[in-house]
């Protein structure tokens, strides 16, 4: 995009908008206050099947009982959905569960995501087409089969009101003793698994779904599982550039929405020790400014071992925000996360023209995927019509068929 090689604003210019951002984008965010936009940058899980069914959970987290009441009182940016969150039942039901979560957010539609990465992570499971994971699709060695399973994942889970998909993994499987990675990759060879993201990244916006790569810089080469640990990836920078990202250049490339930051500690990146989530080197320096990326960075969870080893639950949100996340994926301590960064943008340790960067994209990113004025409303008939509907599954056998 030609926003990549335009030098970044000073921060007096900030109250112009940068070139390329959409009028409606700058007419909402003007509308916002500071509460709303810092709000913005939450994505949390909520509990149960129905956007008003009652549980302990949310009592017990946002000091509210339903979905529909956290949403109205924090008004975040997104919400994600799990199984062992009681969100996933059935079709019909999902369906009325996104709608009704974002009728609780008339003024911005929200992000509506899921992990549906298909193969080993694949939280729809059983409502959706069951899609060959990275590793089949990768094994085929056709990019366009890619596309394809994407393109169908998108499709079934845009019918279900869910239109961000965390995914497709980027990450190059490297190290065969990978307890995190290993089937999630498309391969081992970087310039086999960058045309396959690409790919997957156009699939997901064939069907009118935001996508995400993650993990970065790169979760490939690690013998540690980051949700119990914080795993060391000794890559130099010259092996960085050949190994790990030419496939998150590949989905920038593509116009990739989002990039997951991995829980990862590369040293010979960033000295600092801090994990990649938290380190403004890697975000900012790699991320922004080497490779060119001005979507959306998102966290990984932050409810995750290798982000919470160093620092407390409210520190760990503003470092993330600090080194050049957008998106906080579920905080453990919500209230703690959000009064955290609220607090750092009145202090002036986040600076407000630093937040708006933020809102800015997560707006944008509605705008592009036409989320930002009206939330699409989610019709169940036409849901239980197209998932796993006799044309998807053929496509699922034809990527079996050819896997290797």
């Amino acid at each position: 995009s030609p926003s990549a090689a335009s030098p970044t604003p000073s921060p007096s210019a900030s109250t112009t908008p940068p070139a390329g951002s959409p009028a409606q984008v700058e007419a909402v965010l003007r509308k916002m206050s500071l509460e709303e936009k810092v709000g913005q940058l939450f994505m949390p899980v909520l509990y149960g099947p129905a956007a008003d069914s009652s549980s302990p959970e949310n009592r017990a987290r946002y000091g509210v009982d339903t979905p529909a009441k956290m949403v109205e009182k924090y008004r975040p940016g997104g919400v994600i959905l799990f199984p062992w969150a009681n969100n996933v039942k059935g079709v019909r039901q999902v369906v009325a569960l996104t709608n009704g979560l974002q009728k609780a957010s008339p003024r911005i539609p929200l992000l509506v995501g899921a992990d549906q990465e298909n193969g080993r992570v694949s939280r729809l499971a059983p409502l959706v087409t069951d899609m060959p994971g990275a590793s089949v699709i990768g094994s085929t060695g056709d990019p366009s089969l890619a596309r394809r399973a994407a393109k169908v994942t998108g499709a079934e889970l845009k019918a279900l009101g869910i239109n961000l998909d965390f995914a497709p993994v980027a990450d190059v499987n490297v190290n065969p003793r990978n307890p995190v990675i290993g089937p999630r990759a498309y391969g081992s060879d970087p310039k086999k698994v960058a045309p396959m993201v690409a790919a997957a990244v156009q699939g997901f916006h064939d069907a009118g779904v935001a996508s995400t790569a993650k993990h970065f810089p790169g979760h490939g080469d690690t013998n540690v599982d980051s949700h119990t640990g914080l795993p060391v990836i000794q890559h130099s920078r010259a092996q960085w550039g050949k190994l790990d990202a030419p496939p998150f250049a590949a989905a920038i490339g593509a116009d990739v929405d989002a990039i997951m930051s991995a829980h990862v500690v590369m040293p010979k990146l960033d000295p600092s020790g801090d994990p990649a989530t938290l380190s403004k080197p890697i975000l900012t320096g790699l991320l922004r400014d080497r490779l060119g990326f001005d979507g959306v960075v998102s966290t990984d969870a932050l409810d995750m071992a290798g982000v919470r080893k160093k620092y407390g639950d409210a520190q760990v949100a503003v470092r993330a925000v600090q080194a050049g996340a957008d998106l906080l994926l579920m905080p453990p301590n919500y209230s703690a996360a959000y009064d955290g960064v609220l607090a750092a943008v009145k202090s002036g340790k986040i600076s407000t023209a630093r937040l708006d960067q933020s809102v800015r994209r997560l707006l944008k990113l509605k705008f592009n995927r036409g989320l930002l004025v009206r939330a699409p409303v989610a019709d169940p008939d036409e849901a239980e019509r197209v998932l796993r509907s006799p044309e998807h599954r053929r496509v699922a056998r034809l990527i079996n068929s050819r896997a290797r």
